[in-house]
C-alpha cells in the first residue's frame, strides 16, 4: 500500500458481531450476513450507502463466523468496490508479532487497524455498524460535520421517549452541539438515540484511540466519546429522520421483512436513485405454477411455487410444493418445503428441508423453554441447514437447529415453547 492516494474520507464497517439475540439464525453466520428481504444480506445496506455516497474505500472488520460474510463481500464487485486504490478490504483480527488478540470492543477493533487507516491518511473516518437496515447519504453528514467544525459527529434518530432507554442517547442544544451522553439510561432525558454511526476527524480519532489503547473492551459509546467530551472536543448530533431499523431481535427482524410487503412500503428497496446492491448467484426467474396462489409476497430469483404463499418473503431458489400454505413467514434461500404443509409466522433459514404434511407455527403460544428473551413474538424459528421430518407439528415460540428425525418429536409434535438443538450446533 505504499504511495496510496490520500482519501478525504474512508469508512470502517464493524461487521464482527454475533447477533446473539437472533438465536439460531446466527449459529453459523455473523449477524451482518443474515439474509434480508428475499435477496439481500444485512451488510448490503451500509455497503450500498457507502458507494451511493461516493465513498470508495471501506474496511470491513469481521470476527464471528466470517466465512459467509467473506464470500459474500469477495473483492467488492457488486458494490463497485473492486478498486486498485481503495475498494473494500476485509479486516479480520490478525496475529501481530508482539501480541495476538481478538477484537474486544468496537473502538479496540478500529485501534487494531490503525495502520490500514494510516495508509490512506484520510481527513475523516466514518465508523459504521454492519447490522441496521436504512438508506443514508453519508456525504450530507460529512458536509454537516465540516460546517460545524466538529471533531466527531454522531448520527442520531428521534425515538419514542419510552424506547430511548434501549439506546445510547445524546443531549444537544439548538445548534445540535452535544452537551451530554447517556448510555442506555433508565430515565432518559432525551429521545435522540445514537445510530452507531460516527464521523471523526482523523486527528481526533487517532489521538483518542492511542490514549485509550490499554482500556479493556474499548468501546466508542462507553469510552471514546466520553474521553473526547471531557477534553472539550466539539461534538455534534446529525439528526436523521428517515427509515432506520435495528434488526437485532427476532421480532424486529421479522417485522422489518413484513414491512417490505406493504402496498406502499415505508422502506423501498427498489428506488432507482439509491440502489441497494448485493452479490447474488441465482439469476433465473421465479416459476409460479398455474395452480399456485401468491398474494402480497416477495419471491426470490429461481424460486418454484406450486402451493400458496400469503404475506411472506421467500428467498432465491426456494421450492414450495403443491398443497402447501405459507403465511406471514420468512423463508430463506435454498429452502425446500414438501407437499401439504402449513407454515404460519415462521422464520426458516437457508438450505433447510421440510418434509411433507408438516405444520409449523401452530397452536397457542407458550413461553420458550430455551430462552424467553430471544424466542418470543409467537414465531417458530428454524436455523440453516436443518431437516424437519414429514408429518410433524411444531408450535409457536419454538427453536430448531440441525438434522432432526421422527424420534425428536414425541407424538409427532414439538409443543409451543419447545426446542431441538442437535449436538454440535450452537444456540
Amino acid at each position: 500500500m505504499i504511495g496510496m492516494i490520500r482519501k478525504e474520507m474512508i469508512a470502517m464497517l464493524l461487521a464482527g458481531g454475533q447477533g446473539s439475540r437472533l438465536g439460531v439464525l446466527t449459529s453459523d453466520v455473523a449477524k451482518p450476513a443474515v439474509s434480508f428481504g428475499g435477496k439481500y444480506r444485512i451488510i448490503d445496506f451500509p455497503l450500498s450507502n457507502c458507494i451511493n455516497s461516493g465513498i470508495d474505500t471501506v474496511g470491513v472488520l469481521t470476527q464471528y463466523q466470517p466465512l459467509v460474510l467473506n464470500s459474500h463481500i469477495g473483492i467488492g464487485i457488486p458494490w463497485d468496490l473492486d478498486r486498485t486504490n481503495g475498494g473494500v478490504t476485509v479486516l479480520p483480527p490478525y496475529e501481530k508479532s508482539d501480541t495476538s488478540e481478538w477484537y474486544s470492543g468496537t473502538a479496540n477493533a478500529i485501534f487494531q487497524n490503525l495502520k490500514y487507516m494510516e495508509n490512506y491518511n484520510p481527513e475523516y473516518v466514518l465508523i459504521l455498524s454492519g447490522d441496521h437496515i436504512y438508506k443514508m447519504d453519508y456525504e450530507a453528514m460529512l458536509d454537516f460535520h465540516k460546517a460545524k467544525g466538529a471533531d466527531v459527529t454522531i448520527a442520531v434518530i428521534p425515538v419514542p421517549i419510552e424506547e430511548a432507554s434501549r439506546f445510547g442517547v445524546v443531549i444537544a442544544d439548538e445548534e445540535k452541539r452535544i452537551s451530554e451522553f447517556e448510555e442506555k439510561p433508565p430515565q432518559p432525558r432525551s429521545n435522540l438515540a445514537s445510530m452507531g454511526i460516527y464521523i471523526f476527524s482523523w486527528k481526533a480519532l487517532k489521538e483518542s484511540l492511542l490514549a485509550l489503547k490499554d482500556q479493556s473492551n474499548c468501546d466508542f459509546g462507553k469510552h471514546v466519546l466520553p474521553y473526547l467530551h471531557e477534553k472539550g472536543s466539539p461534538m455534534y448530533a446529525y439528526e436523521f429522520n428517515s427509515y432506520w431499523k435495528d434488526v437485532g431481535t427476532l421480532g424486529s427482524y421479522w417485522e422489518a421483512n413484513m414491512e417490505l410487503i406493504d402496498l406502499i412500503p415505508e422502506f423501498n428497496l427498489y428506488e432507482e436513485f439509491w440502489k441497494i446492491y448485493t452479490n447474488q448467484n441465482i439469476i433465473e426467474p421465479q416459476f409460479i405454477a398455474s395452480s399456485a396462489v401468491v398474494d402480497k409476497a416477495i419471491i426470490g430469483a429461481g424460486a418454484q411455487i406450486y402451493g400458496e404463499v400469503y404475506n411472506s418473503v421467500l428467498g432465491a431458489g426456494v421450492v414450495v410444493e403443491e398443497g402447501t400454505i405459507i403465511r406471514d413467514s420468512i423463508i430463506m434461500e435454498g429452502v425446500t418445503i414438501g407437499k401439504n404443509c402449513v407454515i404460519d409466522k415462521s422464520i426458516i433459514a437457508e438450505n433447510t428441508v421440510v418434509g411433507e404434511d408438516t405444520k409449523i407455527g401452530q397452536g397457542e403460544e407458550a413461553v420458550s423453554k430455551l430462552n424467553a428473551s430471544i424466542y418470543g413474538y409467537g414465531l417458530a424459528v428454524i436455523g440453516e441447514n436443518s431437516t424437519i421430518p414429514a408429518h410433524v407439528t411444531i408450535g409457536k415460540n419454538t427453536a430448531i437447529k440441525g438434522e432432526t428425525g421422527e424420534a425428536d418429536y414425541p407424538d409427532g409434535q414439538l409443543a409451543s415453547g419447545g426446542y431441538i438443538i442437535k449436538a454440535g450446533d450452537q444456540v
